[in-house]
């Protein structure tokens, strides 16, 4: 009798023989960790998941992902200093991601197609009192509006943008990109006060439920500089300020600017190209400054001098006296006796600025300390219903930062108009370089933003930073790892031995079928971003 021949059916639905068994003590399961991008934005901007939109060229919806944390994509393209960048993981592999460029280019792109923000169809009858229509300010009217509330801001000045207008040059920041974006929060139906100074809160904040407090810091610090009566010293504040009127500021030919944040750094590039020859004049060494790096690098190829461990002294009749400083030994500057005479037509401190709170003087429950309001971490005052932000409140004082404090207030003021308690967000553990599998991405060196040429840059107001083209900005966006989260590459499906990985469709990601995964851990070793780990089995 002859046998038959051996032969095994396998059934991958219900065959024991590819179940894992009872030994598998580690399991592998997907995780979204915090980008190191979103975790280092003041404004919590959500950088990872718009790029993604950016990179299969969906621009709407990527620009639509940026304003959900923030209004002013073409403006932050231009003025902010992607600390998101200095905190992106690519840089291990070559160098960050051009964040910034690209929400430019996003930004630019809106403004040009013409897109507007979603109004709330469920108006909440309640309503907000803002002071200040600065970028605090304005972002808290942007979101408190498309909560659906009814939103009034008030300005001193004659235009809105506060120091987005009025302390940031033209070169860096177009004012038709600026008044394009403030134009689309105003058409979400917040209405603008301006010329409207606020002397009394308590009889301003009458009729509303909430307040929001924008003020900005639009005082000069001063210095007790010995001076002659004819001596002619301004202040940076001032003179930036005056930029925006119809005849520019007196500064002669010879205009020396004390300090070197970036406000004097902006003072000395602005007087470059008003055809005078400016002289920085700082007490510490250039690494000291407070100015980013690229602005000084900047104002040095337009042709700003720097005089660094320099103090003034005196100013008299077009001169000052200088004293030559040295650092002691815990790297303070000291005085040497050591003094040269500098030719000087002005002289413009830029020492920091502070802020105006006397029409607070009534709100005698209202917490201040050292010159700010003081909040908590949604925002809110000592004062019930009352909530501020920006420059006025402790902390990092730039525009960005200032865009974070107005979005905060505003889920907090509408959290307060519901009866409810503001919820704190949640933290994600972060997306680390060492959880990375950098083999994976293409070495693609950062696209450098192309400037103006330098003549130019010295004898106009034209903008210095270039944007981005569509080819550059998609090669930008491709260029984000998606540290921390899934972004389906299909490594995890393709690399599993067992056939456990189970794909959901586009957009839906992936699921593990655990009847058949044996814990080996090869999905986790192969992600490129870290999306994967191994977890206890009981969990």
């Amino acid at each position: 009798m002859s046998e038959k021949p051996f032969a095994i059916t396998l059934d991958v639905g219900t065959s024991l023989a590819n179940k894992t068994g009872s030994w598998r003590t580690l399991k592998p399961t997907y995780v979204n960790r915090l980008p190191p991008c979103n975790a280092k934005c003041p404004a919590g901007e959500q950088c990872q998941a718009w790029l993604y939109h950016a990179e299969s060229g969906d621009y709407q919806k990527a620009w639509e992902t940026i304003v959900e944390e923030n209004p002013f994509p073409a403006t932050m393209g231009r003025v902010c200093y992607h600390t998101c960048e200095s905190a992106c993981n690519r840089a291990e592999v070559d160098d960050s991601v051009g964040i910034n460029a690209v929400e430019r280019f996003l930004g630019d792109n809106a403004l040009t197609q013409g897109w507007a923000f979603r109004k709330s169809e469920f108006p909440s009858g309640k309503r907000v009192l803002v002071i200040g229509s600065g970028p605090a300010g304005l972002s808290a009217a942007y979101h408190l509006a498309r909560m659906g509330h009814s939103v009034t801001v008030v300005e001193s000045a004659e235009a809105a943008g506060g120091m987005m207008r009025y302390g940031i040059p033209k070169y860096r920041l177009p004012r038709e990109i600026l008044d394009a974006e403030i134009q689309r929060i105003l058409d979400l139906g917040v209405e603008l006060k301006l010329n409207h100074e606020v002397t009394d809160l308590t009889e301003e904040m009458k009729g509303y439920d909430a307040v929001f407090l924008g003020v900005g810091a639009s005082l000069a610090r001063r210095a007790y500089i010995p001076a002659g009566d004819s001596a002619r010293i301004l202040d940076a504040v001032s003179v930036l300020r005056s930029m925006e009127g119809e005849e520019e500021p007196l500064l002669g030919r010879r205009v020396v600017v004390y300090g070197a944040g970036n406000t004097a750094i902006d003072v000395a590039r602005t007087a470059k190209r008003m055809g005078a020859e400016p002289l920085v004049v700082y007490r510490r060494t250039r690494d000291r400054a407070p100015a980013h790096a690229f602005e000084i690098e900047e104002a040095l190829e337009e042709g700003v001098s720097m005089k660094w461990l320099s103090t003034i002294k005196e100013a008299g009749d077009g001169e000052i006296r200088i004293e030559k400083m040295v650092l002691d030994e815990d790297g303070r500057p000291q005085p040497t006796g050591e003094f040269e005479t500098v030719g000087a037509d002005s002289v413009v401190l830029a020492l920091g600025q502070q802020t105006n709170l006397g029409f607070l003087d009534k709100m005698t429950d209202l917490t201040i300390e050292n010159g700010s309001v003081v909040t908590d971490e949604f925002g809110r005052t000592s004062v019930p219903g009352i909530y501020a932000g920006g420059d006025m409140i402790p902390g990092d004082r730039n525009v960005t930062a200032a865009i974070g404090h107005g979005k905060r207030a505003a889920r907090a003021i509408n959290a307060f108009l519901k009866g409810e308690d503001p919820k704190p967000v949640k933290a994600l553990p972060l997306a680390t370089a060492e959880r990375l599998n950098t083999w994976y991405y293409a070495d693609a060196p950062k696209t450098v933003r192309a400037h103006l040429d330098l003549v130019r840059r010295q004898t106009t107001f034209d903008e210095v930073v270039l944007g981005l083209d569509e080819d550059n900005a998609l090669f930008e966006a491709r260029r984000c790892m998606s540290c921390g989260n899934c972004f389906e590459c299909d490594n995890c499906y393709g690399v599993c031995p067992d056939n456990a990985i189970i794909k959901l469709g586009p957009g839906k990601k992936f699921e593990i079928n655990y009847d058949y995964c044996k814990g080996c851990g090869i999905c986790v070793t192969e992600c490129p971003c870290g999306a994967i780990e191994m977890v206890n089995e009981d969990i």
